[in-house]
């Protein structure tokens, strides 16, 4: 009875049934360290950052340790810098960014991408305004790129970001999501933004031509390049904030190189649904090589899924949520039953038992009254069964605070992945994984490995790509993507979780399609895999 669906389910409709059911799993131990870890940030302004609120997760001098830069909004855009040591305490440094003040305020969510081919990371910054370029370069310098490579940044409100490698181009096609027109007559009441394609110009050097609009726009929150049909060709999934919309819906973008984007329509197989859209999420629960979607909203968290009855080649989905027991659509703890406010979503194995764990991050939008004020951030943990176990209240992430953005990496290089939130109007919350939960205090988990692709020429990092890990019976599938969660990304090592397995069998999938061969590698190990290569390689903090 208590794994099965139904099961799950009840605890979704009564939270608080969930303290009296803990599974026979591994409890990660999630410890708050922001302070003493040395970051003290916040992000805040008026009402156009009540939405935002990212953080770029990325290593910028080159030591592999995941660095971090935060939205401020109307604040600084800041860098801090990991000083950690291996398995220790959590350690950043703050370092002052070499450009102008005007350019590191307003900024409302930042992604990594290598997007000018020369293995230093940049950083895309997201502002209500002008949208930043920034070139990466050595020992975590930046400059402004914009004029560097023709890029318009254009003067809107923009909440979404995502970028892939079309075809054979060498530089990466970059996808903005924008909220509502301000300038619009009667804003912001459904005057939302066209959305924005911009496309490299042919040519050695990197220049970005006069942008597509991707219209009509529906006042986008997150955005994600996806390979919904493993057709080899990435389209674009847009999730909407139907509070300012009128008439709009969740959509998918066909992106095919060198013609013009074009919506699915009903006549493609596309179900039409209308949801606050705040977060989106891929993630291939069952490895089957059709991904999975968690949408966050007001109210509930979409968990859809192909629909098996739909015609092959057809987007059609439906929504798992209910029997996975992944609805997330009140708070799990408290005295406050109103609805819960859903931000970034990512699925991540937090601890390492092979199985896909989903994260989200909960806050009012500001004192909306008809939603939860208390509404810690959501930790759903994968069972065998295929359903999720609320385990917020038991790890230690179930703080009063107002969840935005988020990274979910592993900043000291332990195995275990650890978490970081940005929080409107509150500081930045830093938690540390410290194990399993026992009687007596923390105990390692299960096995894992991560991984790092590289390929020489255009796309070092290899965006796009897949990643199986099989070990028995058992395959976990990553895709390397630049896009997704709110207004938050993440580059570096793939982490994946391998369970009790020891050893493991690592093909990979670049991104034109051309698969790897098997790669043999024992788990609790850091692997680099090189394009062409024979062998994986070993990498030793």
């Amino acid at each position: 009875m208590k794994n099965s669906p139904l099961f799950a389910a009840l605890l979704a409709l009564c939270p608080a049934a969930a303290t009296a059911a803990e599974p026979a799993m591994d409890i990660p131990v999630l410890a708050e360290q922001a302070r003493e870890a040395g970051i003290a940030h916040v992000y805040g302004g008026p009402w156009e950052y009540f939405v935002g609120g990212g953080a770029a997760s990325f290593d910028c001098n080159g030591d592999r340790y995941p660095d971090l830069m935060l939205a401020g909004g109307t604040g600084q855009t800041r860098l801090f810098v990991n000083r950690s040591a291996r398995a220790a305490a959590l350690k950043f440094e703050a370092r002052d960014l070499d450009l102008a003040e005007s350019d590191l305020r307003n900024v409302t969510g930042l992604y990594p991408i290598d997007f000018d081919n020369d293995g230093y990371r940049d950083v895309v910054l997201l502002r209500v305004g002008r949208n930043i370029l920034l070139k990466g370069g050595e020992d975590c310098s930046f400059t402004n790129a914009n004029r560097e490579f023709a890029f318009d940044g254009g003067r809107a409100w923009t909440t979404a970001f995502a970028a892939t490698f079309e075809g054979d181009a060498p530089y990466p096609t970059l996808a903005f999501g924008n909220y509502v027109d301000r300038s619009a007559p009667g804003s912001p009441w459904g005057t939302c933004h066209d959305n924005m394609l911009h496309r490299p110009q042919p040519g050695e050097r990197l220049s970005y031509a006069e942008p597509n609009a991707l219209s009509p726009g529906f006042c986008a929150l997150s955005m994600i390049f996806t390979d919904w049909n493993r057709s080899g060709t990435p389209s674009l999934r847009v999730t909407n904030d139907r509070h300012y919309y009128r008439d709009g819906e969740e959509q998918l973008w066909r992106i095919d190189p060198g013609k013009l984007p074009r919506l699915y329509r009903r006549s493609d197989g596309w179900k039409r649904i209308n949801i606050w859209g705040m977060g989106i999420a891929e993630g291939d629960i069952d490895a089957d090589g059709f991904p999975e979607y968690a949408l966050t909203s007001m109210g509930d968290t979409k968990l859809q899924t192909l629909d098996e009855e739909a015609e092959e080649g057809r987007p059609a989905y439906r929504d798992i949520a209910y029997e996975r027991g992944a609805t997330a659509h009140r708070p799990y703890t408290g005295d406050d039953l109103r609805p819960s406010t859903g931000w970034h979503s990512e699925f991540a194995d937090f601890n390492n038992d092979g199985l896909l764990d989903l994260y989200i991050a909960k806050g009012n939008v500001e004192e909306m009254p008809d939603f939860a004020a208390f509404d810690p951030d959501n930790l759903l943990l994968g069972q065998h069964d295929g359903t999720f176990f609320e385990a917020g209240h038991l790890s230690g992430i179930n703080l009063d605070r107002r969840g935005r953005g988020a990274v979910i990496a592993d900043f000291d290089l332990d195995g275990h992945l650890d978490l970081l939130v940005v929080n409107r109007e509150a500081p930045v919350s830093l938690f540390r994984n410290r194990g399993g939960k026992t009687g007596w205090g923390t105990r390692p988990m299960g096995n894992w490995l991560q991984i790092e692709l590289r390929q020489s020429g255009a796309n070092r990092n290899a965006v796009g790509a897949t990643i199986l890990v099989k070990s028995g019976n058992e395959t976990r599938l990553r895709k390397i993507q630049a896009g997704g969660g709110h207004a938050s990304g993440h580059a570096g090592f793939i982490h994946v979780g391998t369970g009790v397995a020891e050893r493991a069998q690592i093909r990979i999938q670049w991104p034109d399609g051309e698969w790897s061969p098997a790669y043999r590698v024992f788990a609790n190990n850091f692997v680099v895999i090189e394009r062409g290569s024979s062998e994986a390689r070993y990498w030793y903090p």
